[in-house]
């Protein structure tokens, strides 16, 4: 029931994780820290196809904060005992972080704060809806910090001991650099002058095995620098940890793009954590990343609405200031570890202003690829994510490819087999790692490379992937499925669009661009920041 002055946040409803055990209240004495996204100052155009990328500056003046959005708040924390982090970007994100009581929150958005246990680790939250009081409801887009259970999973696969000892598949495994040479990256390209940005929930990487694997490729290591998100850190542990995830992040997209710099945003596993990442990272005005890759993600069904609404409008305006955002689509099939019998979509790939990577299984010889097909192991339980989503309308640059009303997944696909998956060096120790989490980083050297041939960011790229002749940038993908989507001549729900054909693809996208822009600004990609080595 919600309360005479009090509106319910749209999209707040949540309920307790399945499986999960009531233990009590949380201590009223518990101090919690939140995020308060507000609304933009304006909305956002509705269609971004074509519009100018604008600076930070710019977005700030035209659709960040209203400052007296921000003041309100400030009014709101008083009212009830919270108390306000300063930060310095508030305009800029549209976020701003309180903190108080769990007595003080649950009085200020009408919430109860429960602990809970369950099977994958205890946490405090709420269900039903957060409500907030009616005089700041224009100024409220989304609530974050008011429930910390663990929302995603990475998306890599380690290479099963019968594909190690040759029972399913002969024993074959690539360096970036030889799936980079077989999908043919442009050559003469380093993306030097730019930064790709890393969205990591756990687990670190230790700059020796950085520097260690770079040599053994004869190359030099990248500058690889951190961001603490909502006070997570780089913290390595083991080899077979979630330490995988970041290094073959670091190493594949390293390896395809030398000349870059590397950003890692290190951020709690909470929803919180998630929409907070992705805030910072785009509107990070020191390292500035032309591409951001998250390789981590969970099934729609997961997800509050106004997680998925959140981070979509970032998503958005990361179109908005030219960067692309590369997603990996899931490793679970159609079905993405969902048991009710039907199809599944992985957020935040099925985002719509994101590039979903599905995944493929690769062979080659002498050089050359003899066959690809979609990844799916089957009895040993790995198969790249894709099929429709249930929550994010089909966006105007898929209506000519599929007859459904809603976002298909995945866009493009990569090499994502463990079977024949890409080597990698964790913790010390030599692996042999897939899973879409590799595509992710693969597509996102990729478009920094293409960054750099074309002189400017791509930015918002699926419309312009979309509007070229397939066969002209794209190995189409035609034999397999991931469980209930087959491949298929043309765009599929398992493959999208296919794999790249990296420098036909860069001079397909060089016409689009040309033909599409008109008269908007773009950024040029050496104006974005000037990086050193390690």
């Amino acid at each position: 029931m919600t309360n005479s002055n009090r509106v319910i946040l749209k999209g707040s409803k949540r309920d307790m994780l399945s499986g999960a055990r009531l233990i009590g209240k949380v201590d009223s004495r518990q101090v919690i820290e939140i995020s308060v996204v507000l609304n933009h100052r304006q909305p956002m155009p509705a269609n971004l196809e074509g519009t100018a990328v604008l600076s930070h500056s710019e977005f700030a003046e035209t659709y960040g904060a209203d400052p007296a959005h921000i003041r309100s708040m400030q009014q709101f924390a008083s009212d009830y005992n919270l108390q306000i982090i300063e930060r310095g970007d508030e305009t800029l994100r549209r976020t701003i972080t309180m903190s108080g009581t769990a007595a003080d929150m649950e009085r200020a958005f009408s919430v109860e704060l429960n602990e809970y246990s369950h099977p994958d680790g205890s946490y405090y939250g709420r269900t039903g809806t957060i409500q907030i009081p009616q005089e700041y409801a224009s100024c409220i887009q989304s609530v974050f910090g008011l429930d910390d259970r663990t929302v995603v999973k990475p998306h890599l696969r380690y290479r099963s001991v019968s594909g190690e000892f040759g029972v399913r598949s002969p024993n074959t495994s690539y360096t970036p650099v030889q799936v980079a040479h077989l999908y043919d990256f442009p050559k003469d390209a380093t993306g030097f002058g730019q930064t790709i940005g890393l969205i990591e929930f756990g687990g670190g990487y230790r700059p020796t095995d950085i520097h260690e694997y770079f040599n053994s490729l004869g190359l030099e290591a990248p500058a690889v620098r951190t961001v603490s998100v909502d006070h997570a850190r780089n913290r390595p542990t083991t080899p077979q940890s979630v330490d995988g995830e970041v290094l073959l992040d670091i190493e594949v997209a390293g390896t395809v793009a030398p000349g870059a710099a590397i950003c890692v945003y290190f951020a709690p596993n909470t929803s919180r954590g998630f929409q907070d990442a992705l805030s910072m990272a785009v509107h990070d005005q020191n390292n500035k990343p032309a591409v951001i890759s998250i390789s981590w993600g969970s099934a729609e069904i997961n997800w509050t609405e106004q997680s998925m609404t959140a981070f979509d409008l970032v998503a958005q305006e990361a179109c908005m200031l030219g960067i692309t955002i590369t997603v990996a689509a899931g490793d679970a099939g159609s079905k993405d570890n969902v048991d009710d019998g039907l199809n599944h979509v992985d957020f935040p790939a099925s985002c719509p202003h994101v590039l979903a990577t599905g995944g493929t299984r690769l062979t080659s010889g002498w050089g050359t690829i003899t066959n690809e097909t979609v990844w799916n192991d089957g009895a040993l339980g790995g198969a790249t994510g894709g099929g429709y989503s249930t929550f994010f309308a089909r966006p105007k640059w898929q209506t000519n490819i599929m007859a459904q009303a809603n976002r298909g997944v995945p866009d493009v696909a990569g090499n994502a087999d463990p079977e024949t998956g890409y080597y990698i060096l964790v913790d010390g120790q030599k692996m042999v790692v897939g899973g879409t989490s590799a595509v992710a980083p693969l597509w996102a050297g990729l478009i920094t490379l293409m960054n750099e041939k074309l002189g400017h960011r791509l930015g918002y790229i699926n419309p312009h992937l979309y509007s070229i002749k397939q066969t002209d940038g794209f190995h189409d993908i035609t034999i397999g499925n991931n469980g209930t989507f087959p491949a298929e001549i043309g765009w599929d729900a398992a493959t999208g669009l296919g794999s790249p054909n990296g420098v036909n693809l860069c001079q397909a996208l060089r016409t689009s661009v040309a033909t599409n822009r008109g008269s908007a600004r773009t950024e040029t990609v050496r104006s974005a920041q000037t990086t050193g080595k390690t």
